[in-house]
């Protein structure tokens, strides 16, 4: 037969399949009893249609898909086939079931080599996340155990097959579609003695899954951030300033974007206020205000319901300066991030001392991480967060050359492909010959991907005209961040060698 001549089509099956449905289970399964009776599967139909899958060529079925819904509890430790039915042989089908269980895959022996497995697994995958069930669950047949049997345990033949050097027709298939083994079940189907009656238990996570019990309190997954590229412009006092960041604020609020970032030393402006002939007086003087633009940030966060990282500022803790960037959430709760690693510009002239301290944090709108500037030159603090789970890395900046800001550009890209996160970093522009370390800067905002087919072709989400005032917003999809852990076309935090290296705290 050649591919030119299929003509098929994926659909649920009906009550007058069952005859067809007969036909095939009674080739496919003559070693252990062949086809279920009638009022079995029409019950199962019944019960739960969507479950029951086929692939028809020209009106003939040629594979089948049949599928039940259990509770994960349950059916994710050891069990056997009789406790999936009653002695009746009615499929024992849970309608308020979390998880799916397969029950059987089985393809015409004249059709196999085109991969129609594959469409059935996929047809069940896609259901299982439509049905926001956390997984599907099945016992493998291990069909070839048998020839086997003298020289190895289940455990040594399921390791071999694991590892390709044993080939098992439906182990080595399931393996390859993204299931797990979980454990070794005994007496699963003691008829199956091609088996000796051991299976496997397997398992296909649904990423995707979210607990619908609180559904007020799940996260977004279709995220709006909002960045502000700030333009350094001289001020009277710090009422003015604010009033211009509460501006932007409000207009970031208007386009209903879940966070809105600033850029690093953002309100440095108001250092031109002071008497500038010692640059470490003057970073003192503006380390002065940052507890009350932490609180008026605060407030607005709350007040336009978005998420604010305030960009970064001096902070005087104890008469030791740090650079530090506060998330201000908007149900109030403030957290923050003082910059790990200071640049020799910031030692020599404003002696800022580094953190010690690199955190993700939760929010409404997922898990963020907020690395300042040169601090997005340095991996490891990048993959400390991915451990926990980033999503999203604010990266406020302030720069004053093109090769800088290059620097800056490409770690950033460089962070989102190695720790499959989205990173957005934010910059001011113009300049301020009036304050000392003001006179030029240069900036173009951007947000970047991780780069793979479900993002864009260049992994730049947007970005803004060089050194030019403005705002950029950017949709960022969580649940594609998850596609990618899980199904991408490389899968980095996935496939890192952690027998071989790894990235560790000593705080």
């Amino acid at each position: 037969m050649s591919p030119d001549d299929l003509h098929l089509q994926l659909r649920n099956l009906r009550r007058d399949d069952y005859e067809q449905l007969k036909c095939l289970m009674d080739r496919v399964y003559p070693d252990i009893g062949g086809a279920w009776g009638e009022h079995t599967i029409l019950k199962l139909i019944k019960e739960f249609p969507e479950g029951q899958i086929c692939l028809e060529d020209g009106g003939k079925i040629v594979g089948v898909a049949l599928t039940m819904k259990v509770k994960y509890a349950r059916f994710s430790n050891p069990h056997t086939y009789e406790d999936l039915m009653d002695a009746r042989e009615n499929i024992l089908n849970d309608r308020k079931g979390d998880a799916l269980y397969g029950l059987d895959v089985l393809i015409d022996p004249d059709y196999r080599g085109y991969r129609l497995g594959r469409r059935l697994y996929d047809a069940r995958k896609e259901l299982c996340r439509q049905l926001n069930l956390k997984a599907i669950l099945a016992g493998g047949r291990i069909v070839n155990f048998h020839k086997y049997a003298e020289e190895l345990t289940p455990g040594q033949y399921i390791e071999q097959v694991h590892r390709r050097e044993i080939y098992d027709p439906i182990l080595t298939f399931q393996l390859a579609n993204d299931f797990t083994v979980k454990r070794l079940l005994g007496k699963y189907l003691p008829e199956d003695k091609r088996s000796a009656g051991f299976a496997t238990l397997l398992e296909w996570d649904n990423f995707l899954y979210e607990p619908s019990d609180n559904i007020l309190g799940s996260r977004i997954r279709n995220v709006r951030v909002g960045a502000v590229q700030w333009q350094m412009r001289e001020v009277d006092s710090v009422e003015e300033m604010l009033r211009q960041v509460e501006y932007f604020v409000d207009a970031i609020s208007s386009y209903q974007s879940d966070f809105a970032i600033f850029p690093e030393f953002f309100n440095a402006p108001l250092m031109g206020l002071t008497d500038q002939s010692q640059q470490k007086d003057a970073i003192r003087f503006l380390a002065g205000y940052t507890e009350r633009f932490k609180r008026e940030m605060s407030n607005m966060a709350v007040s336009y319901n978005v998420n604010i990282i305030t960009g970064s500022m001096p902070l005087d803790e104890d008469d030791t300066i740090f650079n530090v960037t506060y998330l201000c959430r908007r149900d109030g709760t403030v957290e923050e991030q003082r910059k790990i690693h200071v640049t020799p510009h910031e030692k020599r002239d404003w002696v800022i001392e580094g953190g010690n301290e690199v955190r993700v944090f939760d929010t409404d709108a997922g898990k963020v991480g907020m690395l300042i500037c040169y601090d997005v030159e340095f991996p490891e603090l990048g993959r400390l967060m991915a451990n926990e789970g980033l999503e999203i890395l604010f990266v406020p900046f302030w720069t004053d050359t093109r090769n800088a800001y290059l620097r800056v550009r490409h770690c950033a890209q460089a962070r989102a492909v190695e720790n499959e996160c989205y990173v957005v970093i934010c910059g001011s522009v113009g300049n301020l010959p009036q304050v000392e370390s003001l006179d030029v800067q240069y900036a173009q905002s951007a947000v970047f991907s991780p780069s793979d087919f479900a993002f864009p072709y260049d992994a730049t989400m947007a970005e803004t005209t060089p050194n030019t005032e403005q705002l950029i917003f950017s949709d960022l999809n969580l649940d594609e961040l998850r596609y990618l852990h899980h199904e991408g076309s490389v899968t980095n935090l996935k496939d890192r060698r952690t027998d071989l290296y790894e990235v560790t705290r000593k705080y």
